[in-house]
């Protein structure tokens, strides 16, 4: 799972990233110049600690998530869309967590000059939509030139993409994000290869102050969803050593770090799903679709736990998928691998 953390300058993007990966980056510095921050962090989870209690293997590997602070949008895409460098790495993301000022801080300036939330919601989402409706608007060119010269491809599965594009120019033109429409599994296959920003699911962070209130931001969209912390508290605290940390959670009446929720929100974003493989040697958390079969499961995991080579089985043991949070329910099924 690859999360792309974005926002406006000095919303603190980079603040919340170091909470979420107890990094060290400067923070305050970005002038709207592109750049990237990357880290990969375990997924907490309780479930995970319990099934090494009980199988006691040589290792235990949490599942992992990828968070990268990029840094370059600025509300300011013109004509031509985002720029190549930067659109590569939004591009790879399989969604984003949107950092909101909602702070007062006459030390750092916003760029607009005022704090305003809802603005820069719709200035982030603009940018997205306008570099999405530029790419559509160019598919919808080479689709009419193919229809035109045909000889290549069936005349009715053209058709029918420029159908699925032209919706999506509609959708885009009333500046509604791709991530409302319904697609069919049929209409994905022709979307391979285009990294739609508008479509990737959206967490949005309300960067607020001590003791502030939230705003409330209207925002009826699909796969999207609002969180509100004190990102510069949740950084300091994540630099804390457990027990000072656990202090100060419970002092500024935190149930728990930032890390935890955003992972749940995530995993719920994305429709995602943990499930596990345990035995003597390792304990083993990985991140699948929800409603994954057993065979799609041992296929993501089966470079990994190979059948011996000697010509015996292997047999691998798997958890009910459940996400994180939730309880152990029980060991599901077993399968046995051979080479």
């Amino acid at each position: 799972m690859r999360l792309g953390i974005i926002g406006l300058p000095q919303s603190g993007k980079t603040t919340l990233f170091n909470a979420l990966t107890r990094g060290t980056q400067p923070t305050g510095i970005s002038a709207g110049r592109i750049e990237v921050h990357t880290a990969v962090v375990d997924v907490p989870d309780p479930r995970v600690d319990r099934l090494s209690a009980m199988f006691k293997p040589k290792k235990t590997i949490y599942a992992k998530v990828t968070y990268s602070d990029i840094a370059g949008l600025d509300g300011s895409a013109d004509k031509g869309g985002i720029s190549g460098t930067l659109l590569n790495q939004l591009t790879q993301m399989d969604g984003f967590i949107h950092v909101v000022r909602c702070f007062e801080d006459d030390n750092v300036i916003h760029p607009m000059m005022s704090v305003d939330p809802v603005r820069d919601v719709q200035v982030m989402d603009g940018e997205f939509i306008l570099n999405d409706l530029i790419a559509v608007e160019r598919k919808l060119e080479r689709l009419a030139e193919e229809r035109k010269k045909g000889g290549g491809r069936d005349r009715a599965v053209v058709d029918h993409e420029i159908a699925l594009f032209q919706r999506f120019q509609e959708a885009l033109g009333a500046e509604i994000p791709l991530r409302d429409l319904d697609i069919t599994p049929e209409e994905e296959k022709a979307l391979s290869g285009f990294g739609f920003l508008s479509r990737k699911p959206l967490l949005i962070v309300l960067n607020i102050s001590e003791g502030q209130t939230p705003p409330q931001i209207p925002y009826d969209h699909k796969h999207s969803t609002f969180v509100a912390l004190q990102a510069r508290l949740e950084m300091e605290i994540a630099q804390l050593p457990p027990d000072e940390a656990e202090i100060f959670l419970a002092e500024y009446g935190i149930e728990e770090p930032s890390l935890h929720r955003m992972i749940r929100l995530s995993y719920d974003l994305l429709g995602l799903q943990s499930f596990f493989t345990v035995g003597p040697d390792e304990v083993r958390a990985w991140t699948t679709r929800r409603g994954a079969t057993a065979s799609t499961r041992q296929n993501c995991c089966w470079t990994r736990m190979r059948a011996p080579s000697s010509g015996n089985s292997a047999t691998i043991r798997f958890t009910m998928i459940t996400r994180p949070g939730r309880p152990i329910c029980r060991i599901s099924e077993t399968t046995r691998l051979t080479p």
